[in-house]
C-alpha cells in the first residue's frame, strides 16, 4: 500500500480523505493555502506544506508548488479530492511523470470522459440516449446562436471541465446568450481554469439522477446504485438521497448498466459517477461522467456500507475490486444535507466571517463531515460549504424524521448557513412525498 498521500485539496474533504488514510495506515500531507493555516486538515496532517497565498489560482490550482510539496515530503500518492485539480488531465499526467500515483483515472480518461462534450459524443455513438447539444466546444457567440436557433430556447451553457453548477447557466432568450456565454466561461475559467462550454437544449423540470460506480484496473466495473439530487439552487446541489422514490427496480438495472457500459467505454479505472436526466415521462438521457469523486458520496456509503474513499486508494495501488454485483445489497434510505455559510434570505449570499460556537448533531445514525470548529474562519476566497449532515434511517419516513431531530440539533454562531433552509424543505409536501424536480427549490423562493 502506499506510504504517503499527498491531498491536494481543504476544508471537509481533505478531512475526509486524511481519516480514510488512518484507516488504512497511510500517512498523510496536507496543503495549504496562507489563509488556512489553522485549519483542521492542517492539523490532522502528519505533514504539511503551504503552497501559497490565499486565491486558489495562487494556491490550490498552484500545479508547479502541489508537486514540489509532493515531492519534498516523498508522497507517492496524490488524492485530489474534488474540486480545484480534481478533473484536470494536465496535473493527473505531471503526476505521472514525476512517478506520483494520481488517486483517479487516467489522464486520457479525464481527458476523455471528464471532458463533457467528448463524453456526449461517446455515449450518443453508443446508442445511449443524450440531450441536444453542441458536438463540440463553443468558441464563439456566433455558432452559440445558430446552434441556439436551431434546437430551440431554453437552452443550457455548461463548463466543459469541472462540475458544481460552475460554468453553468440557463439562457431563455437570444438576447441573453451573448452575457451569459461570457459569464459561464470567465466563472468556468476561475472555477477550473478551462473557458471552454458546450451547449444543450435545456429540460423543463427533470429530475437529477447520478449512478456511483468503481471500476478497477483489470476492467471489473461495479455500480453502487443511484443517487436523487434533484434539490437544487442555480444547478448547485443543496439535498441528496439514495436511493431514488422515482427510480424502479427496472429503470435502477438499465441506468446501472448503462453506467458500468460508459465506464468500460472510456476504459475508466477508480471512482466515477454517471449522470443522467429523468423527464416527467420516465425517459433518461446521458448528461456528464464525473472522473472524480462527489460531495454526495456519503449517502451511497450508509446505504451500501462501503467506504469510496478507501476503494479509491486501494484501486490506484493496484487492488482488484473484491466487491462483485451479488456483494451490493443497499440497505435503508440516507440523505445529505449541504450546510453552506451563506444566508438564505439574503439571496444566499455568501456569509464568511469567525464561527463563535458550533453543535453538531449526533446519536445513532447521523454523521457529520467537516473541517469547521470553534473558533475557524470561514474564508470567502473559496466554496462556501462547511459541512455536510448525512442521516440514514430503515425507511425514507425514518430517515426524515431523523433529519429534522439532526437539523434541531445543528447549531452554528457567528454566521448564518443554510441549516434553518434545510429544514424549511423538509416540511414541503412535494419533498415529503418524493415527488419533486428540480425545480422544487426555485418553487419555495417564489
Amino acid at each position: 500500500m502506499f506510504n504517503k498521500i499527498l491531498i491536494a485539496n481543504r476544508g471537509e474533504i481533505a478531512v475526509r480523505v486524511i481519516r480514510a488514510c488512518r484507516d488504512l495506515g497511510i500517512q498523510c500531507v496536507a496543503v495549504y493555502s496562507e489563509a488556512d493555516a489553522e485549519s483542521l486538515h492542517v492539523r490532522m496532517a502528519d505533514e504539511s506544506v503551504c503552497v501559497g497565498p490565499q486565491q486558489a489560482a495562487s494556491s490550490y490550482l498552484n500545479i508547479p508548488n502541489i508537486i514540489a510539496a509532493a515531492e519534498i515530503t516523498g508522497a507517492d500518492a496524490i488524492h485530489p479530492g474534488y474540486g480545484f485539480l480534481a478533473e484536470n488531465p494536465k496535473f493527473a499526467e505531471i503526476c505521472g511523470d514525476c512517478n506520483i500515483k494520481f488517486i483517479g483515472p487516467s489522464p486520457q480518461t479525464i481527458d476523455t470522459a471528464g471532458n463533457k462534450s467528448r463524453a456526449r459524443q461517446i455515449v450518443a455513438s453508443r446508442g445511449i440516449p443524450i440531450i441536444e447539444g453542441s458536438k463540440l466546444p463553443i468558441t464563439d457567440s456566433g455558432t452559440a446562436r445558430d446552434l441556439a436557433a436551431k434546437i430551440g430556447y431554453p437552452i443550457l451553457l455548461k463548463a466543459v471541465s469541472g462540475g458544481g453548477g460552475k460554468g453553468m447557466r440557463v439562457v431563455q432568450k437570444v438576447e441573453d446568450l451573448d452575457g451569459y456565454l461570457s459569464a459561464a466561461r470567465m466563472e468556468a475559467k476561475a472555477a477550473f481554469g478551462d473557458d471552454a462550454v458546450y451547449l444543450e437544449k435545456y429540460i423543463e423540470g427533470p429530475r437529477h439522477i447520478e449512478v456511483q460506480i468503481l471500476a478497477d484496473s483489470e476492467g471489473n466495473v461495479i455500480h453502487l446504485g443511484e443517487r436523487e439530487c434533484s434539490v437544487q439552487r442555480r444547478h448547485q446541489k443543496l439535498v441528496e438521497e439514495s436511493p431514488s422514490v422515482a427510480v424502479t427496480a427496472q429503470i435502477r438495472k438499465m441506468i446501472g448498466n448503462f453506467a458500468c457500459r460508459i465506464s468500460k467505454e472510456v476504459e475508466y479505472v477508480n471512482a466515477g459517477t454517471i449522470e443522467f436526466l429523468m423527464d416527467s415521462s420516465g425517459r433518461f438521457y446521458f448528461i456528464e461522467m464525473n472522473t472524480r469523486l462527489q460531495v454526495e458520496h456519503p449517502v451511497t456509503e450508509l446505504v451500501t456500507g462501503i467506504d469510496i474513499v478507501k476503494e479509491q486508494i486501494r484501486i490506484a495501488f493496484g487492488h482488484k475490486l473484491e466487491l462483485t454485483p451479488k456483494d451490493l445489497k443497499p440497505i435503508g434510505h440516507a440523505i445529505e444535507f449541504r450546510i453552506n455559510a451563506e444566508d438564505p434570505d439574503n439571496d444566499f449570499a455568501p456569509t464568511p466571517g469567525l464561527i463563535t460556537s458550533i453543535r453538531f448533531p449526533m446519536g445513532p445514525w447521523v454523521r457529520v463531515d467537516s473541517h469547521i470548529e470553534p473558533g475557524s474562519m470561514v474564508q470567502p476566497f473559496y466554496d462556501s460549504m462547511i459541512a455536510k449532515l448525512i442521516v440514514w434511517g430503515r425507511t425514507r419516513p425514518e430517515a426524515i424524521a431523523r433529519a429534522r431531530r439532526a437539523l434541531d440539533d445543528f447549531e452554528v454562531t457567528g454566521i448564518k448557513t443554510t441549516v434553518d433552509f434545510h429544514k424549511r424543505i423538509l416540511q414541503e409536501p412535494a419533498f415529503l412525498a418524493g415527488d419533486y424536480d428540480i425545480r422544487l427549490v426555485s418553487r419555495m423562493l417564489n
